[in-house]
């Protein structure tokens, strides 16, 4: 009797336990579903010492319409980070709460490279995005960068590779067009078009079946440092294009000799 005595009280301070636990939490969660606990304010802040320059209040809050009305404590954070980074010019954004209603949304701008295709943009990390080149600067001009899918990478180590050859000159890219068979056409500022060939990268015979044709970086060595004297035998005379596929030297196309230039310059 006394053992079944003792297990009856026990059983009756659970109970009554779990009472007690069951109306904290019920109270607790009164309390926190209270709208003084609902998001009132979203703060945005660039990451480490960057600055925005794309991205604003506005138009963080238009694209987390109806996605931020949430409890301060209930608020999925992992999915509202991912809708942010979905927002175009953010490649990565962070969220942390600030008590009692205010989420900082810390943002990773997009840092444009180049235009890439039709409708992209490439950034300094060597990945496409989607976003309106309207909202460029004026005064930033950028390359244009083509290429297969997945090539990003390749085409912007290799647009960097042909622009500090050409700096020297007083040249820059473009336009830099990788082909689906991994062969390069660039156009320079001056207007000159260079065929470049097959790229290292390719893992396929190249195609024009030049045995011994140079390596990719020793071809444009090769045109970079006849280029003075080229031009001085040329005078007047513009080039068009140029063939650097070749294995002992490269080929020119004069571009048309306009009549300015074909008048004897005077003393």
């Amino acid at each position: 009797m006394f053992a079944d005595a003792r297990l009856t009280n026990l059983i009756a301070n659970l109970l009554a336990l779990l009472a007690v636990l069951a109306m904290v939490v019920g109270a607790l969660t009164w309390v926190v579903r209270r709208p003084y606990f609902s998001i009132q304010q979203i703060q945005l802040a660039p990451m480490a010492d960057a600055s925005l320059q794309y991205i604003s209040p506005t138009s963080l809050q238009t694209a987390l319409a109806g996605q931020v009305r949430g409890n301060f404590f209930l608020l999925n954070l992992d999915q509202v980070r991912r809708r942010i980074e979905t927002v175009p010019w953010v490649r990565h954004a962070s969220i942390r709460r600030v008590w009692p209603s205010t989420l900082l949304v810390r943002i990773e701008e997009q840092q444009p490279l180049a235009l890439w295709n039709e409708n992209q943009m490439i950034n300094t990390w060597g990945e496409s995005f989607t976003a309106n080149p309207g909202e460029l600067p004026d005064d930033l001009h950028l390359p244009q960068l083509n290429g297969p899918g997945n090539s990003e990478r390749l085409v912007v180590q290799r647009y960097a590779e042909i622009a500090r050859w050409f700096a020297p000159l007083g040249l820059s890219v473009r336009e830099a067009t990788l082909s689906p068979r991994y062969a390069w056409e660039v156009s320079l500022s001056d207007g000159v078009r260079l065929t470049l060939g097959r790229d290292p990268a390719a893992d396929v015979a190249d195609p024009h079946g030049r045995s011994g044709a140079l390596p990719f970086a020793a071809r444009i060595e090769r045109f970079v440092q006849a280029w003075p004297a080229l031009s001085r035998r040329l005078g007047d005379r513009m080039i068009a294009s140029a063939d650097l596929r070749y294995p002992n030297g490269f080929a020119i196309t004069l571009a048309p000799e306009t009549a300015a230039s074909s008048q004897p310059s005077k003393p």
